[in-house]
C-alpha cells in the first residue's frame, strides 16, 4: 500500500509518499513531476516513515540537520539511478554542476540527461537536487521552481557548520 501526507510549507506543498517501510517520494505539490497514480494513494499522516520524515524535514528546515536518515527506496534507469546517487553525495552546502554530474554518473558527454533526470528527482531535497546548478554557477531549473531552489540554497548557506581557523604553532 502506498501512503502519502502533505506537508505545509511557506513556498508551497510538499507531498510526501511512502510504501510500507521507505520514503518513496516527496515532491513539490502542485508542481510538475507528480505521478498520476496519487490517486490510489491513501492519505495518512501518522504513518510512520512519513511522520519521520516530516520530523527530519522540519529540523532541515530550521538549520538543526545537514543529512537525512530516512529509509529511501526509488527506481528508475541504471543511469537515473547513478544520477540520483551522485546527487545525494553532494555535500550539506555545496553545489555541483550539471556536468561534473554527468562525468561522476559515469557519462561525461551527457550533460543535457543529467539535467533531465536531476528533475525526475523522486526525492526532492532528500536527494538534493536543488544543488545541481549550472556550470558558470547560475541557478537553473528545478521541479519546484526557481524560487524554492534558491531558498534551499540560502538555508543551507545560512546553516553551514562554523569552522575554527587553525593557527601555525
Amino acid at each position: 500500500m502506498t501512503s502519502y501526507c502533505i506537508l505545509k510549507q511557506p513556498l508551497g506543498d510538499l507531498l510526501l509518499v511512502a510504501n510500507e517501510t521507505e520514503l518513496i517520494g516527496l515532491y513539490f505539490d502542485g508542481r510538475p513531476h507528480v505521478p498520476a497514480a496519487r490517486g490510489a494513494w491513501t492519505f495518512d499522516p501518522r504513518h510512520p516513515v512519513l511522520r519521520e520524515a516530516q520530523q527530519q524535514l522540519a529540523e532541515f528546515f530550521v538549520g538543526k540537520r545537514t543529512r537525512f536518515s530516512l529509509p529511501l527506496h526509488f527506481a528508475g534507469t541504471a543511469f537515473q539511478e547513478r544520477v540520483w546517487r551522485e546527487i545525494a553525495r553532494i555535500p550539506y552546502g555545496k553545489t555541483m554542476s550539471y556536468s561534473e554530474l554527468a562525468r561522476r554518473a559515469g557519462n561525461p558527454r551527457a550533460i543535457r540527461a543529467a539535467g533531465m533526470n536531476t528533475g525526475l528527482n523522486p526525492l526532492s531535497i532528500v536527494i538534493p537536487c536543488h544543488r545541481v546548478i549550472g556550470k558558470d554557477g547560475t541557478i537553473t531549473g528545478y521541479a519546484g521552481g526557481l524560487q524554492w531552489k534558491r531558498h534551499l540554497l540560502n538555508l543551507e548557506k545560512q546553516h553551514l557548520p562554523v569552522t575554527s581557523p587553525t593557527c601555525p604553532a
